[in-house]
């Protein structure tokens, strides 16, 4: 059996308090990617707690520039490079996103690093440009980025299809739009944002800031024909009772799998 699963290191929005940012590791037979970085070094913390080890991670993926997404990044890039001044990180460490991604952490590391730590930069730590629908291969998958027609910021989500054909789809932290629908459909596994509880919509005003709900994640999952649906990037108000109560409304609307995970938590595929 494939040694495959997700490991989510955070699942809060950006302004969260009492958990980390939403961020994961997605690990295939002994290989990892990182995929977004959180909002500061406390994705360290995370990836110590997680039991994680950092040294065994070659490449990362930011879904789009936002603080709580990109800002982590630099942590990564930094300590990356520590290791490779002392001689304890063995090969390159590879950074994919879209042009304003790449352009926003590579100008950041630039502006606040060391020069003994930006010397690695393009011959061990690279930053990849991915353009829309281009595909490559990490952890034995085929992964293709995908934009996701956001109107609030460039962002790209990724569908990941294993040797086996099993496909998990992420769409970012944006409501699903149709041009993601060919990624989307039948997949596996659908990684979708759900700001807050239906519910609570009056409360957090989720479509204001061009987010969903438990409940549009799951009308959506089931349109499309998804096997598992995993809820993330939620507010954190209530966290004791989180799980449960997106649970319960998710279930109200999809017949499959539903994960509303915490941080740390284990998700195999």
């Amino acid at each position: 059996m494939k040694d495959r699963k997700i490991t989510i290191l955070g699942t809060g929005n950006a302004m969260v308090k009492n958990c980390y940012n939403t961020c994961f590791m997605v690990e295939n037979d002994g290989e990892y990617l990182l995929v977004d970085a959180g909002g500061g070094n406390g994705i360290l913390t995370q990836l110590d707690r997680a039991e994680l080890k950092l040294k065994k991670v070659h490449q990362m993926y930011i879904t789009h520039a936002h603080t709580d997404h990109i800002l982590g990044g630099v942590w990564i890039v930094r300590q990356i490079a520590v290791w490779m001044k002392s001689g304890k990180y063995k090969g390159d460490f590879t950074v994919y996103g879209n042009e304003k991604v790449i352009r926003t952490l590579r100008t950041i590391c630039d502006l606040t690093l060391w020069e003994k730590f930006t010397c690695f930069f393009d011959n061990r730590i690279f930053f990849q440009v991915m353009e829309d629908k281009e595909k490559i291969t990490l952890l034995g998958a085929e992964f293709q980025v995908f934009d996701i027609g956001s109107e609030k910021e460039k962002q790209f989500g990724f569908m990941m299809v294993f040797g086996d054909g099993m496909r998990l789809t992420c769409l970012g932290d944006e409501p699903y739009a149709a041009c993601s629908r060919s990624y989307a459909e039948e997949c596996d596994y659908l990684m979708s944002e759900a700001f807050c509880l239906f519910a609570d919509a009056d409360k957090y005003n989720p479509y204001e800031k061009h987010h969903s709900t438990a409940k549009d994640a799951a009308v959506l999952a089931k349109e499309l024909g998804v096997k598992n649906l995993i809820l993330y990037h939620t507010e954190d108000d209530h966290m004791e009772k989180r799980k449960k109560l997106y649970t319960k409304e998710a279930k109200a609307y999809f017949d499959g799998t539903i994960y509303v995970p915490e941080d740390l938590e284990v998700i195999r595929l």
